[in-house]
C-alpha cells in the first residue's frame, strides 16, 4: 500500500491576503490611538500586526499612505437619514451621525494626526475628511432641505451652498477651537437657535 504524503502544515498563526491587511490596518489604527502620528513607525505597526514590514510594503509604499488607508477605511459611514417628519428632526439626527463619525476610534486618531502632522501631510489626510464626512454631510443636508421644502417646513431660497455649509462649519469649528464634543443639548440648541430660524418659512 502506498504512504498517504503529508504536505507540512502551514506554521500556526500565518495570516495571507485580505486577513493579514484587516490586521495591519488594525494595529496601525491602535498606533495611531496610542502613540500619535509622529511616533507610529512601519516597524511598530508591523510587530503589531505578528508580520514582517515587507508585507507592509508591497502594500503601501511610506507611512502616509498607509495611515490614509487606515483612516479611509476606518470612518464610519453617515448613512441615509429616513424621513422623520420634520427638517428639525432629520438635521438633528444628522449631526448625531457626523459627530459620531468623529467619535469613532478613526476618527479620534484623524483628529490628532491632523494636530501633529506637518502641512504637506494634513492636505492628504484632510482629503480624507472631505470624502469621507463633509462631502456626504454636504449632500445629505441638501437633500433634507430639499425634502423641507416639498413639506413646507423650508423656505424655497434656503437651499444654498452656504446654508448647506453651516452644520459642517459650526461642529468643525467649535470641535477644533472651543474642544466641544458635541453633547445631545448642543446640537438641540444648535438646531433650534441657528438652523431652525434660518431655514425656517
Amino acid at each position: 500500500m502506498t504512504a498517504e504524503v503529508r504536505r507540512p502544515a502551514a506554521p500556526a498563526g500565518r495570516r495571507r491576503g485580505p486577513e493579514l491587511e484587516r490586521a495591519i490596518l488594525d494595529a496601525a489604527l491602535e498606533q495611531l490611538g496610542t502613540a500619535g502620528w509622529n511616533a507610529l513607525t512601519m516597524e511598530g505597526v508591523a510587530a503589531g500586526a505578528h508580520t514582517g514590514k515587507a508585507a507592509l510594503y508591497r502594500r503601501w509604499s511610506s507611512k502616509a499612505e498607509l495611515v490614509a488607508e487606515v483612516l479611509r477605511r476606518g470612518l464610519p459611514p453617515i448613512g441615509e437619514i429616513p424621513d422623520r417628519g420634520s427638517v428639525r428632526d432629520d438635521l438633528r439626527l444628522l449631526c448625531v451621525r457626523m459627530r459620531d463619525v468623529m467619535r469613532s476610534p478613526a476618527g479620534q486618531a484623524l483628529r490628532a494626526v491632523l494636530h501633529e502632522c506637518d502641512p504637506t501631510h494634513a492636505e492628504r489626510f484632510i482629503d480624507v475628511i472631505r470624502a469621507g464626512l463633509h462631502q456626504p454631510a454636504h449632500r445629505l443636508i441638501g437633500d433634507l432641505l430639499r425634502r423641507g421644502v416639498d413639506r413646507g417646513d423650508v423656505r424655497p431660497d434656503a437651499t444654498g451652498p452656504f446654508v448647506v455649509d453651516v452644520i459642517p462649519a459650526m461642529l468643525m469649528y467649535r470641535a477644533k477651537m472651543c474642544g466641544s464634543e458635541w453633547p445631545e443639548g448642543e446640537i438641540e440648541e444648535m438646531i433650534d437657535r441657528v438652523m431652525v430660524p434660518l431655514i425656517g418659512p
